[in-house]
């Protein structure tokens, strides 16, 4: 079984054709997704993904380009939120200093009030980090000093300090189909030399489609390709990275259960 940890399943293009994503999805061998929230004001639309199939899950939080727009979302609303049975994490959540759609104090405040809400909760915090590895490195140092939280880098393409130092707090690090692109040996070599337990796959659908749907919509049947790529580089067989990136999935994601039924998705032809 593979898994998808981190997807979008609730944004237009997928979700116009939800039953049939998740049936590919299923055809591929992927037993479980987790579509992950960006705005927790819209958070009704990603639940309304999740509890529509067994086998899809998700999170609450605000992305951190939205950072400026939810100001008023307090860690108590995120822990409120992550009652509900089908919500198995908090996030996605970070800093994004390539973009900086909102401005950068207003994405630490939020990250930091996404990393109390996982602690509250237990619940693994979903990191967004691109282009901010030191300042995403110090608060995740400076926030496991006040408590402890379980934390996952999504679609890593940071630097090999990065990786190094977020492992050394007990995090994971996920790889998607950026892995497959001809130009990312760093990151392959990166993905090659962490160690095995805290490594996961996801898609980050619809965006980053691997391999050879490079270019096209990605979608949760794909992640076959970034399991294999990983396969490659760490020298196991594919088979082996799907019991490997299973099992680190439901060390952290322990909400998820490891057992489902799931009845059969009838898609019209």
């Amino acid at each position: 079984m593979l898994i998808d940890s981190h997807c979008h399943l609730d944004f237009p293009d997928l979700a116009a054709e939800a039953d049939a994503v998740v049936a590919r999805a299923r055809a591929a061998g992927v037993g479980r997704m987790v579509t992950i929230s960006t705005r927790v004001h819209r958070f009704a639309e990603v639940l309304a993904i999740a509890e529509r199939f067994p086998d899809v899950f998700c999170s609450v939080g605000t992305h951190c380009h939205h950072a400026a727009e939810e100001e008023d979302v307090t860690t108590d609303d995120l822990v409120r939120l992550a009652r509900h049975p089908k919500v198995v994490a908090i996030g996605e959540a970070g800093l994004d200093y390539h973009y900086d759609f909102s401005p950068r104090d207003v994405q630490e405040a939020s990250f930091r009030r996404h990393i109390a809400a996982a602690r509250i909760t237990g619940l693994p915090l979903v990191i967004h980090a691109r282009e901010a590895d030191e300042d995403t490195a110090r608060i995740l140092e400076e926030e496991m000093g006040q408590g402890p939280f379980p934390a996952l880098l999504h679609c890593f393409t940071g630097s090999a300090e990065l990786a190094r130092r977020t492992v050394a707090l007990g995090h994971y690090v996920s790889f998607s189909g950026v892995l497959t692109f001809k130009k990312t040996e760093e990151l392959r070599k990166i993905a090659a030399e962490l160690p095995a337990e805290r490594i996961l796959i996801e898609t980050d659908a619809p965006y980053l489609a691997p391999g050879r749907w490079r270019g096209k919509r990605n979608e949760p049947a794909y992640i076959v390709e970034t399991a294999r790529v990983l396969a490659e580089v760490r020298g196991l067989s594919p088979a082996a990275v799907a019991d490997l990136t299973t099992e680190n999935f439901f060390q952290l994601f322990k909400k998820v259960p490891r057992d489902l039924q799931v009845p059969e998705l009838r898609v019209p032809a």
